[in-house]
């Protein structure tokens, strides 16, 4: 049994990201997940000075740690204007700050969604050439364009293309694992 670590790059409470990410871990079985929701980690932005200052607050060591723990990841990153968001790249940022390689030897199930008809894929491949810098092995990547019109909470991914995709990139992931 692998213990596999899931978020979204979006601090948003509504992140429809984070939806995704939920989504998917509920169809996992015989793994142990642990769900992140990063509304609950308010890091200030990245900075020398905040460095210097105050160092490497708890939660972000506890982060570090939690990363490390995890024999995989799925994480689902956000869009702002083709590019994961600010929050986002801060994360990454800091973690890097903490231990450059913290993504050593991890396998990434890759995604991203939005509301719109692209779904994310600007931010998902900047996310894809950006994390394998930090150690990260993206085994599979997935993207849900027009979210509200794609998922539904109780009948799960509509558009049988998409849920087919979703399933193949999961059990990609799930084999790398």
């Amino acid at each position: 049994m692998a213990t596999i670590l899931a978020f979204a790059g979006s601090n948003s409470s509504t992140s429809i990201n984070f939806q995704l990410v939920k989504y998917s871990a509920s169809l996992i079985e015989n793994h142990k997940i642990q769900l992140l929701n990063m509304a609950n980690y308010p890091f200030p932005m990245y900075s020398e000075v905040i460095e210097k200052e105050k160092g490497f607050s708890n939660s972000l060591v506890e982060l570090k740690n939690d990363l490390k723990k995890a024999d995989g990841l799925i994480i689902s990153v956000n869009e702002h204007n083709s590019n994961p968001s600010a929050y986002f790249k801060n994360i990454i940022d800091w973690l890097s700050r903490l231990e450059r390689k913290f993504l050593d030897d991890k396998k990434v199930l890759l995604m991203s969604a939005s509301p719109g008809g692209r779904g994310g894929v600007g931010a998902l491949g900047v996310a894809e050439q950006m994390l394998p810098r930090f150690g990260a092995e993206i085994v599979a990547t997935f993207s849900l364009p027009s979210f509200y019109d794609n998922l539904d909470s109780k009948q799960g991914i509509k558009d049988n293309d998409l849920a087919e995709a979703h399933k193949k990139a999961l059990n990609q992931f799930l084999d790398a694992i």
